[in-house]
């Protein structure tokens, strides 16, 4: 039996390292099939002792990941957002309490949810033509799946305000100086190096790794997890504005939203 439930989720495993890759065309999407999907697959690897790391990348050239696909949320359905929330929550904290250490090598454009999902690894190594954004206000949205908390707790609450409230896109060069990544690598060479890291990884006790994540993650988890559900409902609320409907149609009619305020 695969270790995916899903072919938008392409598993291989070489020695102590589980290579995951999104491939969703073309822009790496993710949805209903490939969030519960990532989390089904995480706690599989949990269970699994010979792995001790997981290196996450996108498949193709041009994208890491784009996040959700927006026409899920043209109609504008409460319910929609409640399930899609709930599926993103899921999907990237499991990852992010995965037992062994996580990498996501950023391959190309990481918009939105493809972001958080990056954030909710413990390392993140990005090819220097790679672009990083969290753009849900432009559409009348916001970061559901840890974004205002991850990104905030990375990076200051002076450049996640940057990155969330102005809509700032920042280059892999940004990105590493204020410590949203940790590595920048040339065009093709995120997978490598990213392996390579795992690599370092397996030459640790994972127990000891285990332990240490945990206590490297407590004080944070404490602080965050209070605002990750604050994240889920706000984005449910949004859903009874006029400018939820008009952000997001404006985007896939390619024109400028004409907002409400209301």
């Amino acid at each position: 039996m695969s270790v995916s439930t899903s072919e938008k989720l392409k598993v291989e495993i070489r020695g102590h390292t589980a290579l995951v890759t999104i491939d969703n065309p073309g822009a790496n999407t993710w949805d209903v099939e490939s969030l519960p999907a990532l989390k089904a697959l995480v706690e599989k690897l949990n269970d699994d002792k010979n792995v001790y790391a997981l290196v996450l990348t996108g498949a193709g050239e041009k994208f890491f990941s784009a996040g959700a696909d927006l026409k899920l949320f043209a109609d504008g359905d409460p319910g929609t957002a409640r399930t899609m929330a709930v599926y993103f929550g899921e999907a990237f904290e499991t990852l992010a309490d995965f037992r062994g250490v996580s990498i996501a090598a950023i391959n190309g454009f990481a918009m939105g949810g493809g972001l958080e999902v990056a954030m909710a690894c413990d390392i993140r190594i990005a090819e220097e033509q790679a672009q990083m954004a969290l753009p849900e206000a432009k559409v009348g949205l916001l970061p559901c799946a840890g974004g205002t908390q991850r990104l905030a707790w990375l990076v200051g609450e002076g450049w996640a305000k940057r990155m969330i409230l102005c809509g700032e896109r920042i280059n892999a060069a940004t990105a590493e100086r204020i410590g949203l990544v940790e590595e920048v690598v040339p065009s093709g060479a995120a997978l490598e190096r990213a392996l390579a890291l795992a690599e370092q990884v397996c030459e640790q006790s994972p127990t000891s790794v285990t332990f240490c994540k945990q206590l490297v993650h407590s004080g944070r988890n404490t602080v965050i997890a209070a605002g990750l559900e604050g994240e889920r409902d706000l984005f449910v609320e949004l859903f009874s504005t006029d400018d939820q409907r008009e952000g997001v149609n404006a985007f896939l009619e390619k024109r400028k939203p004409v907002w409400k305020n209301s």
